[in-house]
């Protein structure tokens, strides 16, 4: 080989490197501390960059993105002198390379022993049960006191999360055994208040109802009397509007007396004592007395009486179904009935025959004996 080609090629290599060791690529959310001798020169930024070579080097290449750290379970005394295990989520970024590289030896311990102590003074001013219903509280105060001292070290605390608070197994029963009396607690008020509503709902639905129910009755009652008022106003009016002769009258008042026996059950029959005057008066609104007279007065009741205080002929005589009069006094009404019938059918009879134009032909029927 040729003794100057070895130079050439010497130079050649020697030139490479020392461009190879003057440029710098650095990758995005990078950032590189260069030393120059030493001495903290810069920091480089993302993208290329030119430094001297064998005089300038990197010191630490950090990462300024957002960054999560979880530490280890950490225990804790409560002011009630209860131990508690604390875990907590920091995260934190870089804000400046330099101070994180030179301003502290180990960030990371070293925010994680600040977190430690101030969760020592922060816990220890607070009872379980406040520590339990306080993260929010916790986590601000965590938040301010870290924030303060790690600005200083080129880091910015975003957040501080506590995860989890772990009590005793002592403690965590009685919290169990309280949580569910309370849970049973609850549940047997909200049954009480449902029943108490319901009942309260059916007395109200109840009360309703009897009020409607009552309301009801109540219309029913005045329409049904001013019904009848009504029908009794017409029927009087249309009896003195129409001059009504006592044939009509004497017939409404004979069509009456069937009802006074209609049911089965009846053991007397109360007669009225004028029955003998309506008789009458039908006979003599027909035509006149019979060829025998008047019907024969039925038995009044003198031997049950047992006294001279017997009622008048206007008096009403009660004749029971185990007197010695009921037979004769049975007898009578039959007859009285017959003789009743008698004139109603004479009645319509006439009716009939005037209507339709026909001479009258008296088919009046004698009163027959007993």
């Amino acid at each position: 080989m040729d003794p100057v080609v070895i130079p050439i090629l010497v130079a050649a290599i020697v030139v490479v490197f020392l461009v190879a060791s003057a440029v710098r690529i650095v990758p995005q959310a990078r950032r590189y501390n260069i030393e120059r001798f030493g001495r903290y020169h810069r920091t480089l930024q993302p993208g290329l960059n030119l430094v001297v070579p064998v005089a300038d080097r990197v010191n630490t290449k950090l990462d300024v993105r957002e960054q999560v750290y979880s530490s280890d379970p950490k225990p804790v005394i409560t002011e009630d002198n209860l131990v508690v295990n604390i875990d907590t989520v920091l995260y934190y970024q870089i804000t400046d390379p330099r101070a994180a590289a030179y301003e502290v030896a180990d960030y990371l311990q070293a925010i994680d022993q600040l977190t430690v102590t101030t969760l020592r003074n922060v816990i220890g001013s607070m009872d379980l049960e406040e520590t339990l219903t306080s993260r929010e509280e916790i986590n601000t105060r965590l938040r301010t006191v870290l924030d303060d001292a790690t600005g200083k070290w080129g880091i910015r605390v975003n957040r501080v999360e506590i995860k989890a608070i772990d009590p005793p197994h002592t403690i965590k029963e009685a919290m169990e055994k309280q949580m569910r009396a309370e849970r049973d607690k609850r549940a047997a008020i909200l049954h009480a208040e449902g029943e108490r509503q319901a009942k309260i709902l059916t007395a109200e639905g109840t009360k309703q109802k009897d009020i409607l129910e009552a309301q009801g009755t109540q219309q029913a009652m005045i329409l049904r009397a001013d019904g009848e008022a009504k029908a009794v106003e017409r029927v009087f009016q249309a009896v003195h509007r129409n001059n009504a002769d006592p044939k009509v009258l004497a017939y409404k008042y004979l069509e009456t007396l069937p009802h006074l026996a209609s049911s089965d059950n009846n053991t007397f029959w109360v007669i009225p004592g004028e029955l003998t005057e309506a008789v009458r008066t039908v006979t003599t609104a027909f035509g006149g007395q019979s060829a025998t007279g008047a019907p024969p007065a039925p038995a009044q009741p003198e031997a049950a009486a047992g006294t001279d205080d017997a009622p008048d002929d206007g008096a009403t005589a009660a004749i029971t179904a185990g007197s010695p009069l009921s037979l004769d006094a049975a007898r009578a009404a039959d007859q009285v009935a017959k003789e009743a019938a008698a004139a109603v059918s004479d009645a319509k009879a006439e009716a009939e025959a005037a209507s339709s134009g026909s001479p009258q032909v008296s088919g009046r029927r004698q009163p027959s004996g007993d």
